[in-house]
């Protein structure tokens, strides 16, 4: 499918909108703070806090530079605010008022007339008119002063980077760390917001690509710091339509509780007020167009907030815990509180769902028994699963080594007790939903099915999870998909089909992602090549993994109309033999310029030549003549391609020889790939055959002949195992050439023919995609 990486925007449809829209401020915290922003119509917007500590600050900011939207949706650079004019009216409630030291300032970052970093700090209550919690403020930029008291400094207002509103609790004591007996609620809401003057507007990308079949995933954790609307308006901007993947995350969604002279989950499961806050919204403006969000729970908890008894744990006592900055930690399946607060979570954000007037899609996000990297120590010995298990523990400190049957044993029971945990938390979000509840649940297949651990399916990949028992099962493989290693990615997929049973039907595909800005033009390719591979699979619902990436990187998937994905070609050979006055013609393509002093310059357009061919001297008879007419009618003429035997090169072997399995270098092994290409090789110049003879086909791998090889279609080769790293791969076989008619018509005559004249009839090859 046609896709590219824009940088930027040209000449691409645009609008405007005013400087200072509420869908484009994000907020910025400490944690364990808890902050998010909504906007509650389409000039006012809301900011909700949930504060722990005396000195914490929420920062609800503008960027001069929108560094978060798709290049194609984001608003233009303009620094310069002179002649703006900002008004809003202010309203807050549990946050250090207006005319309080400390209240509300906004804080402007710049440079000075001179070019030198500036930041200015406007107390709003300067510019206020009304009280302290409900007031209209008015900021002439061109007039505004810095600093507790008027008259103050001006700023300069014609170089600004951002600017941010801060908000502080009540009680707030700057740069203390002290903590509050519990949390503290504040919010503010900005509403009546209005920018006039001569840099008031703004331009902004408004591309409305076509829906071309993909979906999309979000996640929390990446987006909290913006609004719903700014999502939504990404994801319809795009063309990503149906449903959305909403991973919840791990770390930002639920209440804390103080523990300790530090902070961790509430026990009892609650969603912090920010979150629920920032989710009514996401739900409601999601379902407003037509999208269908997948509510996303995992089995990670940010490992600094996460009690230490729910922590999957390692036979020598190590817990387990990621490798992201900061770790997230692997809740026990067994621990019954662990197990508590997921379902408690799970049912309030389906409520959520509901009360917006969707449809409860639940996922069930990569649920494993976590295996430490490097070590490959199992995490499977924490205090409530040791209790589970009972006289069934066996040890295990390594998933590689050789595994005794006792050891078989109890990774089939680790596998039924992570069932156990996934069914439970799948029926308390069925009996918590009015409706009906679709449970889907996700699995990460370069992990399960690592070759170097063949067992640690039994545990992750349990039989406890056959279909039925999901209604659609969810598969990503990024890391073999950004590595080429598409052997194993076919591999798992087979081995999944064949253990859990789930229906084409019922499958989805997870494409994605690209963690490093820098691979962007080396795995975007590759993630939407199989996009294509998962639909030709069959696979209907498929996913980008994740938003934030797209945006970042200028991700575009284009539509592909079904009448223009293949050019029409009939497999069926040309009906008559070739005679010996039949030419074959190779073309190419040069570019030639002469200059002014008679010098050529010359440049090869086409890598590879053309052959053109002229088999009208192939026709003896009356007969033959009828049979090509009837064959070029089926063809419609120049429309439906057809295959042709070159009569003076259809062999791998030299062109006309018997073919051998050592004819034709396709490639060499790298350990990962397993695809290759069948091609003829004149000299530096590769030909891709496309159209082999089924049958004559041999393969060698180092001179050895090959098994374990499927021919796929179109000269494809597909080993069950890649080749080893450095293994020379040589193929030997018959082939046809792929063509069509050149002309729309055939200019044939009765008298010229019986006369004994030969008609012409030019073919042309085609260029197929291999």
């Amino acid at each position: 499918m046609a896709f590219w990486l824009a940088s930027e925007r040209r000449r691409q449809h645009s609008d405007w909108i005013q400087r200072f829209d509420p869908r484009f401020w994000t907020v910025n915290f400490p944690r364990p703070m808890m902050a998010s922003v909504v906007t509650t119509s389409h000039d006012a917007m809301r900011v909700d806090c949930e504060f722990h500590h005396e000195g914490e600050l929420t920062g609800l900011i503008w960027e001069s530079e929108d560094t978060l939207d798709h290049p194609l949706l984001a608003y233009e650079t303009r620094r310069d605010y002179s002649h703006s004019v900002l008004t809003f009216r202010w309203r807050s409630s549990g946050i250090v008022a207006l005319d309080q030291p400390h209240g509300p300032t906004l804080t402007i970052e710049g440079r000075d007339a001179s070019g030198n970093d500036r930041s200015w700090y406007v107390r709003l209550w300067n510019y206020a008119t009304g009280s302290p919690t409900d007031a209209v403020v008015e900021l002439p930029f061109s007039e505004v002063q810095s600093g507790f008291g008027l008259p103050g400094e001006a700023i300069y207002p014609h170089d600004i980077d951002r600017m941010f509103i801060s908000l502080v609790p009540e009680g707030y004591v700057e740069g203390s760390n002290e903590a509050f007996a519990g949390h503290r609620s504040g919010w503010a809401e900005l509403s009546e917001m209005s920018c006039q003057g001569e840099n008031a507007m703004l331009e902004i990308g408004d591309v409305m690509l076509p829906p071309h079949g993909e979906q999309m995933a979000t996640a929390y954790d990446d987006s909290f710091n913006q609004t719903p609307a700014r999502l939504i308006r990404s994801i319809m901007g795009l063309g990503y339509r149906g449903r959305v993947v909403h991973y919840v995350g791990m770390s930002h969604y639920f209440r804390l509780a103080p523990f300790n002279n530090r902070h961790h989950i509430d026990y009892a499961g609650v969603l912090c007020e920010p979150a629920r806050r920032w989710h009514e919204g996401y739900f409601q403006e999601a379902i407003t167009f037509d999208l269908a969000p997948i509510i996303s729970l995992s089995f990670e908890v940010l490992a600094s907030h996460c009690p230490k008894w729910w922590r999957q744990t390692s036979w020598n006592g190590i817990d387990a815990l990621t490798g992201w900055d900061p770790p997230s930690a692997l809740l026990s399946p067994t621990n019954s509180g662990a197990q508590g607060f997921l379902q408690s979570i799970a049912i309030q954000l389906c409520q959520l769902l509901e009360e917006a007037g969707g449809a409860v899609l639940f996922q069930i996000g990569e649920p494993w028994w976590w295996v430490i990297p490097g070590s490959y120590e199992p995490c499977f010995y924490d205090n409530a699963t040791k209790n589970a298990v009972g006289a069934a523990l066996a040890e295990i400190t390594d998933m590689r080594a050789p595994m005794s049957a006792d050891q078989l044993a109890f990774l089939d029971e680790m596998g039924a007790l992570l069932a156990e945990a996934t069914a439970s938390l799948a029926q308390a979000v069925r009996d918590a939903t009015a409706g009906e509840a679709e449970i889907l649940l996700l699995a990460f297949t370069p992990t399960v099915y690592d070759s170097e651990m063949p067992e640690l399916a039994r545990a992750n990949m349990p039989l406890g999870w056959a279909y039925p028992a999901f209604d659609r099962l969810q598969l990503e493989d990024y890391d073999w998909l950004t590595a080429g290693n598409d052997a194993a990615r076919r591999n798992a997929i087979a081995e999944v089909e064949q253990r859990l049973g789930y229906p084409i039907a019922s499958q989805d595909y997870f494409a994605g992602f690209v963690l490093d800005p820098e691979n962007a033009h080396t795995f975007w390719p590759l993630i939407d090549r199989a996009l294509d591979e998962a639909k030709d699979r069959g696979v209907t619902e498929r996913f980008v993994w994740a938003l934030p990436q797209v945006s970042r990187d200028g991700y575009t998937r284009l539509p592909t109309y079904e009448e223009d994905e293949v050019s029409p070609f009939d497999d069926v050979a040309y009906p008559l033999s070739l005679g010996t006055n039949a030419s074959a013609s190779p073309e190419f393509s040069t570019s030639v310029a002469v200059t002014a002093s008679g010098h050529e310059r010359r440049n090869a357009l086409w890598s590879d030549a053309r052959m053109r061919y002229d088999v009208g001297p192939g026709v003896r008879s009356h007969s033959e003549l009828r049979t090509l007419l009837e064959f070029f009618r089926a063809r419609f003429g120049p429309a439906r391609g057809f295959r042709l035997r070159d009569p003076h090169d259809f062999s791998s072997n030299d062109g006309a020889g018997e073919p051998t399995a050592e004819d034709e270098i396709i490639g060499f092994g790298d350990g990962l790939s397993a695809d290759f290409q069948l091609r003829r090789n004149y000299g530096e110049q590769q030909r891709p055959i496309t159209r082999p003879e089924e049958g004559s086909i041999i393969v060698s791998i180092d001179g050895i002949p090959a098994s374990g090889w499927t021919h796929v279609g179109k000269g494809l080769i597909r080993f069950d195992a890649p080749p080893s790293a450095g293994a020379e791969i040589r193929a030997g076989f018959r082939f046809d050439v792929p063509v069509r008619f050149a002309e729309d018509r055939l200019d044939i005559s009765g008298a010229t023919f019986a006369a004994g004249e030969a008609p012409s009839v030019p073919l042309v090859e085609i260029r197929e995609v291999s």
